[in-house]
């Protein structure tokens, strides 16, 4: 694997892919796209396998692009852009098959472009994952919004086009703050010799104490945008309330990825004196989205709402683990980023079941779907239960960690932090109480024949036929498999995260090094010492 361009192809091949789906006979659009995803996933399993512990950056592909400006086609993985190309790779493939009969017209053509926008996003960002030039990676940090805004755009309910400007106009400025910090960062490695954007070059840049704050900012602010973090973070639950399913899955838990992602990677990276200026007021922001996330989610009637700010508190948890500059801190936000990713798709991709069968996303309108279908219910209820961190599911280990971070940085930065388990256990659970339980819909057709109190004969805010006009099923083959995986990793992380952890410590214990950040000893106060030294005479 040496000379052997894997992680080229690994980039190349779903946006290949892309492009021959477009172009192909609708009937066979979703197969073959599946296909290809199934592809990218066999190369993702065997980059997995090619990577080494330890190694630090690896699988290194490294060519001249622009050579007058010190550009490079340049890819490469650590430990976190391994992490984020496998959850990249599994969660493709997962939402073709949950949206594997929709589409927007009888011909299908409406799912041909689905899954063309679907794999043209996930080559993108598996560029950003792996690009180790800081232009390659502005460029496909930027190519990333085509797809997404056509995502939006293009399928999901009533006010998409709406949302999916939204979504556009926030990107593109926090796109426009970075280019001028990636201008900066031309100029200043110019001045100190031959301009280069290689990471690994800018790593060791020699950056002035003010050049460094202000090019920091134009990265932080681009990549808290796209995270999102409070308060750049409004276009987030229009997007996810006015997007299919699927397309929540792929915004949310890979694209938004980038944010975090980018906050490791280039803000501590090649900034790392101004990250440690930064901190405190990083750090209150992320406690703002932690809290305000939690609590603006509670009051949501739509699911996919609620969905979507429940990932505004998420993503200012894995803020903080990352500024909380500590090993226990960095760890815990790395596997945040991946257990989230599971637990929310699973919640996006079950939401969406329950959406077809009830014909609405308003929670007010749903009820006793735990009769008919209970193992809907059950999968819903594991995907919630790992958002709010129950033990011996993923996300509880990623919290944990996070937790103990925040109160070694400051025991009431920890205290604040820990009210998201309360919080988030309130929305979930109200909601699945709300949803859930109570009567049936077919009981209550049945009783009355008509519809439930309140509501009428159709969802007029969400285009669809109301509750209790729909049969309800439960989940058929093709369902379960596009959660179940999902599911079952949850349960395997939670009991038994070293595989993540192997892969993630090594990467860094490097990275706080690089900041210059070494762990604390445990201390132990001396009367206490005094104390058991007495005992044992």
């Amino acid at each position: 694997m040496d000379n052997f361009p894997i992680l080229s192809v690994l980039v190349w091949l779903p946006l290949v892919g892309a492009v021959a789906v477009a172009l192909m006979p609708s009937a066979l659009s979703k197969v073959a796209g599946l296909g290809v995803a199934m592809a990218t996933l066999g190369v993702g399993a065997v980059v997995a396998i090619s990577y080494e512990l330890d190694a630090g950056r690896q699988l290194r592909e490294e060519h001249e692009w622009i050579e007058a400006f010190g550009v490079h086609y340049a890819l490469g993985v650590d430990g976190l852009g391994l992490l984020m190309v496998l959850l990249t790779v599994l969660l493709v493939p997962l939402v073709l098959v949950a949206e594997w009969v929709k589409a927007d017209d009888p011909k299908g053509t409406g799912a041909k472009a689905f899954v063309a926008w679907a794999l043209a996003l996930e080559g993108l960002a598996l560029a950003v994952f792996c690009a180790t030039d800081v232009f390659l990676f502005y460029v496909v940090f930027e190519a990333t919004l085509i797809p997404a805004y056509f995502l939006v755009g293009g399928f999901g309910r009533e006010g998409r086009g709406a949302a999916a400007l939204k979504f556009l106009m926030f990107q593109l400025a926090g796109g426009l703050i970075l280019l001028a910090a990636v201008i900066g960062l031309y100029v200043v490695s110019a001045q100190q010799g031959a301009p280069s954007y290689l990471l690994s070059d800018l790593e060791q840049l020699d950056i002035g104490t003010d050049a460094g704050r202000w090019l920091f900012f134009g990265f932080f602010i681009a990549f808290a945008i796209k995270a999102p973090l409070f308060p750049l973070h409004t276009w987030l639950a229009d997007t996810t309330e006015k997007a299919t399913p699927g397309t929540g899955v792929l915004l949310v838990c890979i694209l938004d990825k980038i944010g975090t992602f980018g906050m490791m990677r280039f803000c501590l990276g090649i900034f790392p004196e101004a990250s440690q200026w930064a901190t405190p007021l990083v750090i209150v922001l992320a406690l703002i989205s932690v809290v305000y996330g939690a609590l603006v989610a509670i009051g949501q009637d739509d699911v996919f709402r609620l969905i979507g700010l429940t990932s505004l508190s998420h993503f200012g948890l894995i803020t903080l683990g990352v500024f909380a500059l500590s090993s226990q801190g960095g760890t815990g936000a790395v596997l945040y980023m991946v257990n989230h990713g599971l637990a929310t798709a699973a919640l996006f991709l079950t939401a969406g079941y329950i959406y077809d069968r009830r014909g609405t996303s308003l929670i007010s309108q749903m009820g006793g779907l735990e009769k008919v279908a209970p193992v809907l219910a059950g999968l819903f209820l594991v995907a919630g239960l790992a958002t709010l961190g129950l033990p011996g599911l993923s996300p509880f280990v990623s919290e944990f960690l996070v937790f103990v971070a925040a109160f070694d940085y400051a025991w009431y930065v920890g205290a604040i932090a820990v009210t998201a388990v309360v919080l988030s256990a309130i929305y979930v659970l109200w909601f699945y109480q709300r949803a859930m339980t109570g009567p049936s819909p077919e009981g209550l057709l049945e009783s009355t024949g008509e519809l439930p109190p309140g509501t009428d004969h159709t969802d007029q805010a969400h285009g669809a036929t109301a509750v209790a006009t729909r049969p309800m099923t439960d989940l058929g083959v093709r369902e379960l498999v596009a959660v179940v995986p999902l599911t079952a990793a949850m349960v395997l992380f939670g009991f038994y995260p070293a595989p993540l952890l192997d892969v993630s410590n090594p990467m860094v214990a490097d990275l706080m090094e690089h900041v210059g950040i070494q762990d604390d000893e445990p201390v132990v106060p001396p009367g206490d010492h005094e104390a058991e030294e007495g005992e044992s005479h």
